[in-house]
């Protein structure tokens, strides 16, 4: 007679299973973990009450068995059953109790007079296991009315208003740190020695043959006056290269072929040629364009009489 599952099986499975239980029981950040994945408890406890089951189940057919051997084998296996080494029937006899089920040798104490063709019946008590569960189950039963019938605690649908708005700041930090996700609106000028190196490479494999080395201008327009046609600026610069110039007669759309990242490196390198005194410079084309975010020379010169005033 043996185990349906063996004991250097069962044991630390039960073992690991409980600590799993415990361990969705406890606080965890905010909340307890089995508030946050309830299904995880309820998986664990449905392995708990399966094993259990089967042990209930090898256990009763054991009875079974044990009574219908005759006095002989029965010392031969009461004999065996007491080499059993320590450990392992320590496990056994606290399982055993957990069960609530008396040992084969005693359950002559709780036959019930009436048999059905031979068959007996046992006076069994429900098992521990069972009991505390109920108990258990009525404790958590009331806890949960009290916290959420009661004092109006947070519910699955303020959870997820919650989760919901964390995202969308989660979302918004990681666009500002994630170079790819870039775009014309959120750009901002490169001006660190690897990007602008990057951005220069970038530039002289796909941007000299129209506008030259050292941005006069070619078939593109002049990079060094203050002349644009679409518009000057990291921001419009990076939105020319990405989506293209203009229609029909213009730059190609790079975006086809150059990462978001890529195209602020070579934006942010061709700026540099902002002031600067090409070789053969093309003709101004477009207009004009004037940073409306960079402080003018009125309120510069301000600024510089203030100073000289405090200075006085």
């Amino acid at each position: 007679m043996r185990n349906f599952i063996p004991s250097w099986i069962r044991v630390p499975a039960v073992f690991f299973i409980i600590a799993g239980i415990v361990e969705y029981t406890i606080d965890s950040g905010d909340k307890p973990a089995f508030i946050e994945k309830p299904m995880v408890l309820l998986f664990l406890i449905l392995v708990l009450l399966i094993i259990i089951a089967i042990e209930a189940i090898v256990s009763s057919i054991n009875n079974v068995l044990y009574q219908s051997l005759d006095e002989a084998a029965k010392a031969r296996y009461n004999a065996q059953k007491s080499k059993t080494p320590k450990l392992i029937s320590w496990t056994s006899e606290a399982y055993q109790k957990l069960l609530g089920s008396k040992p084969m040798e005693e359950e002559h104490e709780i036959v019930l007079d009436h048999n059905y063709d031979g068959i007996k019946e046992l006076d069994n008590n429900l098992p521990p296991w069972w009991i505390y569960g109920f108990y258990a189950s009525i404790v958590f039963a009331a806890i949960y009315l009290v916290r959420f019938h009661v004092f109006n605690g947070e519910n699955q649908y303020d959870e997820l208003e919650s989760d919901l708005v964390q995202a969308k700041i989660d979302i918004e930090e990681y666009k500002k740190n994630a170079k790819d996700l870039v775009d014309f609106n959120t750009v901002e000028l490169l001006t660190e020695t690897s990007d602008l190196k990057a951005g220069q490479k970038l530039f002289e494999m796909n941007c000299v043959a129209c506008h030259k080395a050292d941005g006069g201008g070619g078939i593109g327009p002049n990079l060094t006056d203050k002349h644009w046609i679409l518009g000057g600026g990291i921001n419009n610069v990076f939105k020319t290269v990405s989506e293209g110039g203009r229609d029909g007669k213009g730059m190609i759309a790079w975006k086809q072929s150059l990462k978001p990242a890529e195209i602020a490196q070579v934006a942010s390198y061709l700026l540099q040629f902002q002031g600067t005194t090409p070789a053969e410079p093309k003709a101004p084309e477009g207009d004009i364009w004037i940073d409306k975010n960079a402080p003018t020379e009125d309120v510069v010169t301000e600024s510089v009489e203030v100073q000289d005033i405090k200075e006085d």
